[in-house]
């Protein structure tokens, strides 16, 4: 009767990880071997900020959500001590963070990911990770956007004028 319990929370947990790979809008696994707890505990919170759970999980789990998330090509990366982050909301915010840690540690390495349910790279990551926040770009758009209807404003202003010389 045991087995039959102890199976039925694994098929549990596999459901549960398919699910958080087919609604995370990126995943990092990473080898969080030499990690000690006081970095994990501020790393953690740093992703929760961006709305990024960070989990520990057994290989074995994870290869079955995987495969049952049509995620083959993770299989390979599902090697040795696995951290995994899903990211429901950002993308950008929690590669700057794991990228950022794997940086100034020995041992914290980055193995690959998921983006919008595709397998990429840790140089995918890294490429991720160096692009300006969320914040930046909308402050930037913003600044563009203003500039426009500033510009657009002082022409119609001119075009005023020069109707009032006319008349």
């Amino acid at each position: 009767m045991a087995n039959a319990k102890v199976l039925a929370k694994k098929q549990d947990e596999v459901k549960l990880y398919k699910e958080k790979f087919e609604k995370s809008k990126l995943v990092i696994l990473a080898d969080y071997r030499g990690i000690n707890v006081s970095d994990v505990t501020k790393m953690r919170a740093d992703l929760r900020k961006s709305g990024t759970e960070y989990k520990v999980t057994k290989n074995s789990i994870l290869r079955f959500a995987a495969k049952e998330a049509k995620l083959d090509e993770l299989e390979g990366l599902l090697e040795g001590p696995t951290a995994i982050a899903f990211s429901y909301e950002d993308y950008v915010e929690p590669a700057k963070v794991l990228y950022d840690y794997a940086k100034t540690s020995e041992f914290y390495k980055i193995k690959g990911g998921v983006m919008d349910g595709k397998v990429i790279s840790v140089e995918e990551i890294e490429r991720l990770a160096k692009l300006p926040s969320r914040e930046m770009l909308l402050t930037q758009l913003a600044t563009v956007l203003l500039a426009n209807i500033r510009n657009f404003a002082v022409v119609l202003d001119q075009v005023r004028q020069q109707k009032e010389q006319e008349a």
